[in-house]
């Protein structure tokens, strides 16, 4: 069921976002154990998300500290919610560079009715096509591994046409049964309704592709956005230190030396993971030089990484069994952050940052400054 969500008509103040969504959080924190389910989506998260104009902030203005928090919020009270924001915004920044002044102008109008936005790229041998038609396309194919499949109203989707070029459309859903989330039986992000859908038959217009070929991979943007899916994890990270701890207080070891050490060495690990979102935020955002744009963020994705797989094995070693019961939030996060953090070509992104600070003549100091 195609998802919309309750309507603002006014500007959102990003300075007033944060404490709105901190009010927001433990409702949604507290929905995400029931939601924990094959085929779920949290729709009253979204329609809560909507009504404090989180939905159409990514929209009216990309301020990177605001999204970055926005995103570190929400991901700390749901992982799988916060996955499906980030395509949300990833949505918003795409329709923002490369749409038309009438195609943001319609997207705005969407967001401010609560209607939810998504990307999906990933997909299998019968990928997406764009095939000439009448008055315009058709499309055929499908797309897999489709977060929020069957709900969002608004995917952004990459199709090939017969001479090969690669363009990204907004197509306008009709009311058949397109998603198949049937396949989607992970370990985690079990509630973000991951799927395939069959776009067949769907007529294309002029008006509902957006850019040009070849824009969706286009550099530094392509790859420097994925400080957004850093920040939803680093929510994920910042989770688990904080169910550790109230776990050591509630069971009264909180003074034993050993938790301690662990503790300390978790929230280190966080912290150092923060300073790598928030750098890559911010050169995102500046793209002064696009290749080390692309180099830092590559190797933010590696460092944040590390640092969220360290947090779980000292969030488990202080919990003890107690982590691997499904009666403890730490479980349930634990699944959905090691899920989420099997993003594509991690090596590759490694190497890629690896060569550019070989390629480059600057001391290791001065690289990223």
């Amino acid at each position: 069921m195609l998802v919309a969500m309750p309507a603002i008509t006014k500007p959102v103040d990003p300075d007033g976002l944060d404490p709105a969504l901190r009010q927001l959080a433990p409702r949604i924190a507290s929905r995400a154990e029931t939601l924990d389910e094959d085929g779920a989506f949290p729709r009253d998260d979204f329609a809560d998300l909507a009504a404090i104009g989180a939905l159409a902030m990514p929209f009216e203005q990309q301020r990177p500290d605001v999204l970055l928090n926005t995103l570190r919020i929400v991901g700390h009270a749901s992982l799988p919610l916060g996955r499906l924001l980030e395509g949300h915004v990833n949505a918003a920044v795409l329709i923002s560079r490369y749409g038309t002044a009438s195609q943001q102008a319609a997207a705005l109008r969407h967001a401010r009715a609560g209607e939810v936005f998504g990307v999906w790229n990933t997909e299998g041998q019968d990928g997406l096509r764009l095939v000439p038609a009448a008055d315009g396309f058709v499309l055929e194919g499908r797309k897999t591994f489709a977060s929020g499949a069957g709900f969002l109203m608004h995917p952004l989707v990459t199709a090939r046409t017969d001479n090969g070029a690669a363009m990204m459309v907004l197509p306008r859903l009709d009311h058949r049964r397109r998603a198949d989330l049937s396949q989607w039986r992970a370990h985690g992000m079990r509630a973000s309704a991951t799927g395939s859908f069959d776009f067949t038959g769907l007529a294309v217009r002029a008006q509902d592709i957006i850019g040009a070929d070849g824009d969706y991979h286009r550099q530094p943007v392509f790859s420097a956005g994925a400080w957004r899916f850093l920040a939803v994890q680093l929510g994920g990270v910042e989770r688990l230190v904080d169910e550790a701890c109230r776990h050591l207080r509630e069971t009264g070891r909180a003074a034993d030396p050993h938790q301690v050490a662990r503790i300390g060495q978790a929230a280190t690990a966080a912290e150092s993971a923060r300073l790598w979102v928030e750098r890559a935020a911010d050169l995102a955002d500046a793209q002064d030089d696009p290749q080390r744009t692309v180099a830092y963020v590559n190797l933010a994705r590696g460092a944040v990484e590390r640092c969220a797989l360290d947090v779980l094995e000292l969030v488990h070693r202080s919990i003890g069994l107690a982590a691997f019961l499904r009666s403890h939030a730490v479980e349930r996060i634990s699944r959905d952050l090691a899920t989420y953090l099997r993003q594509p070509a991690p090596g590759r992104a490694l190497s890629e940052g690896g060569s550019y600070v070989l390629g480059c003549d600057s001391a290791a100091g001065d690289l990223w400054r």
